[in-house]
């Protein structure tokens, strides 16, 4: 798989658990709770596969517009990242403030997505062509496999 196509799978399986998370209700507190680790992890992964892989080279291949998209991109992650998705965690399931907290984390992860698939990677396909991609694809194979490992290690021991 290439890079793009791994990141796209990833976004599928966010948008999966996006639903997921929608249709339950605030009566499904564990559901919600194992949900919402599954998405911290995916989203853990997913950031740092972007930010250290292909977020790099395709600043690097672009110009100027290429490189505001991808300060945007970074900032758009820490805003979910450091933000949004730690206070949401903190917060009970089962109250209203969940419910808009878990609004707010689902449209701007919707939007992040759009802007990727629609802007983003294509450009990047041009500008890193086809060898370039599946070399960054072998990166971050790599990178989220042991991501993985130490993440769920990491849980265990908490």
């Amino acid at each position: 798989m290439n890079a793009i196509e791994i990141l796209l799978a990833d976004h599928e399986k966010v948008k999966s658990i996006l639903a997921q998370l929608s249709a339950s209700t605030d009566k499904a507190i564990k559901k919600r709770t194992e949900l919402l680790d599954k998405l911290e992890m995916e989203i853990t992964i997913h950031t740092q596969l972007e930010e250290d892989i292909l977020y790099p080279a395709f600043k690097e291949a672009g110009g100027k517009e290429q490189a505001q998209m991808y300060y945007e991109a970074k900032e758009e992650h820490r805003t979910v990242d450091s933000l949004v998705l730690p206070d949401l965690k903190k917060t009970d399931p089962t109250t209203p403030e969940f419910a808009g907290r878990f609004k707010v984390v689902k449209e701007l992860l919707e939007h992040h997505i759009e802007e990727e698939e629609t802007d983003m990677f294509p450009q990047a396909k041009k500008l890193l062509g086809k060898a370039k991609l599946d070399e960054l694809g072998e990166q971050m194979l790599a990178m989220k496999a042991s991501l993985k490992k130490s993440l769920s290690a990491s849980k265990l021991a908490a």
